[in-house]
This record gives structure tokens, sequence and C-alpha cells, in this order.
């Protein structure tokens, strides 16, 4: 087996070196002490992130707090928002139909197709965004 990182494998050897001329007493602080290495040479920038994360969401659940909503709204979010809009569909059909038929009623549900459409393709992950850069609100 080849290790990736020289310096890392030379530290290995130097470890089990040490616990040739130490004795196995002291092979559990021997392996700490390479741990330890290892763990610095692997906690980079994105493992600081990570661990900065979990640690903002254990707190969060510790607090009883709800976590934020991602870009794209929670499900409950876009759940609510469908039976919402279907609990008002009985009330639109009826005013559509008593008023203008069967076209009211067709008119009636395009609207509640067109509303949770609109509400569906601002939630999806692959639509693109246009962000405005602070000269055009200035502007």
């Amino acid at each position: 087996m080849e290790a990736r990182d020289p310096e890392l494998r030379r530290e290995l050897d130097a470890t089990l070196q040490a616990r040739g001329d130490l004795g196995p007493e002291y092979e559990s602080v021997l392996i700490d002490s390479f741990l330890e290495k290892v763990e610095q040479r692997l906690g980079g920038p994105h493992d600081q992130q990570t661990r900065r994360q979990l640690a903002e969401q254990q707190m969060a659940a510790a607090r009883g707090g709800a976590r934020r909503p991602g870009p794209h709204g929670t499900f409950g979010e876009r759940f609510g928002f469908g039976v919402v809009s279907l609990v008002l569909a009985i009330p639109l059909s009826a005013i559509g139909v008593a008023n203008a038929g069967i076209e009211g009623l067709v008119v009636a549900w395009l609207g509640i197709f067109g509303v949770n459409a609109v509400h569906a393709a601002r939630t999806w992950p692959w639509a693109p965004r246009k962000r405005r850069s602070a000269s055009e609100w200035e502007g």
C-alpha cells in the first residue's frame, strides 16, 4: 500500500519505530498522538464549515427551534400551499359554475392551476434565478 501523503507516512513510520523502542505499554499514547496529527492534517476549511453547520443545527434543536427553511422553502410550506389552494377551489368552482356555467368552472380551475404552477416554479431548484446588482437597485 502506497501512502498518498509522504509526511503522514513518515509520521506513521516514526510512531511505529517509537513503539518498538518504548514497548507496548506506550502504544495507546503513541496511537493517540498519531491520530491527532492525522486529524490536524485532514481538518481543512470544509471540515470546519461542516462542524460549524452541525453545531448550529444541534443548537437550534436544543433550543427547540425549527430549522431554517432552505432557498426553495420547506416541505410544510409547499404542502400547505397545495392544501389551501384545493380548499379554496371548492367555493371558486361553485362561484364559477353559478355565474358562467361550465366555462366558469374551466376558468376557475385554470386560475387555480396557474397559481400553483407559479408557486411550484418559484420553488424549483433548477429554475434560473436572476440576481440584481447594487447598481440596478440604485438606478
